[in-house]
């Protein structure tokens, strides 16, 4: 196996990173020509030149910028590494990086994240808001400690992925208050012929409500589908049809939306997954939230 000198890659990171040899030499307390040996060392190890002289300035060549790529990689992590063994006796805040899937509902991710925010230690929460593959492909990076999403990771990805069930929650179907009152009688099928608004093809939920359709004989009127659940019920509090919700979030509908509910099942479901890399199952706030969100949350 070969072996990469972290010790050179460091001394080339941080010239790369302050601009220059004397930058880089007060910043790691060594003489300039102590970094250029160590520089060299490099160069020659990796069979590539990564710096040209441009004037009196030193400038990345095309190699040197895909190996800074990689440094600036390698040694955020070795730091971060260091803080999570010592978070106990540092004073920084542990940070926690979030990807939550566009279909996630919105009501469920705060009260998920609720119990991070209290934990002794300080917690900085960093939420990024994505599809599913593109939060997957940055979990595999590890630049997010855990997905939130209503679906599972594939388990044909080539990274490993843990996918944590949080919890199920049945569907209630939601309208403004006259089309409610309308479509509540003969529940659920009422719903045939009436105005749709539903979630994407793609959507877990979406595949779930089509069995459950088809099980009751029912077709409704597809008038409008949405990746975003909160503009799906922004359009039906303008009246423009019914909305299935997963039945832990109705009141929020209720509350902010003005609708009302026209009836609900456990016959279709929707859940919802925290999804981790291995390496990040023995984060604190990941463990947290998995553990309140199936004790509390979907209880």
């Amino acid at each position: 196996m070969e072996w990469l000198n972290y010790h050179h890659l460091l001394y080339f990171w941080t010239v790369a990173k302050e601009g220059g040899l004397r930058q880089a030499a007060e910043k790691l307390s060594v003489s300039q020509p102590s970094i250029c040996a160590q520089i060299k060392a490099l160069e020659t190890r990796l069979g590539e030149q990564l710096f040209r002289r441009r004037g009196r300035h030193l400038e990345l060549t095309e190699t040197g910028q895909m190996v800074l790529g990689f440094a600036e990689e390698i040694f955020p992590l070795g730091q971060e590494l260091l803080s999570s063994i010592h978070q106990r006796s540092v004073s920084r805040p542990l940070k926690l990086n979030v990807g939550i899937s566009d279909s996630f509902p919105k009501l469920i991710t705060n009260e998920i994240l609720k119990p991070v925010f209290d934990l002794p230690a300080p917690v900085q929460v960093i939420c990024r808001e994505g599809k599913v593959q593109d939060l997957l492909a940055l979990l595999a990076t590890h630049r997010l400690d855990l997905v939130l999403a209503d679906e599972p990771a594939s388990t044909g990805l080539e990274f490993m992925t843990f996918n944590h069930l949080l919890g199920t929650s049945g569907v209630t179907f939601c309208a403004v208050p006259k089309l409610a009152t309308h479509l509540a009688k003969g529940f659920p099928r009422s719903l045939n012929d009436a105005p749709a608004l539903l979630p994407c093809q793609s959507a877990n939920l979406r595949r779930s409500l089509e069995k459950w359709f088809r099980s009751n004989g029912i077709r409704p009127r597809l008038v409008a589908e949405f990746d975003d659940a909160a503009l799906m019920k922004v359009v039906a509090a303008d009246g423009r049809g019914f909305v299935p919700l997963a039945s832990v979030v109705a009141q929020e509908a209720f509350t902010h939306y003005g609708l009302k509910t026209i009836g609900s099942t456990l016959k279709c479901t929707e859940q919802f997954y925290a999804i981790t890399a291995e390496r990040r199952l023995n984060h604190p706030a990941v463990v947290l939230i998995t553990q309140n969100a199936q004790k509390v949350l979907f209880s």
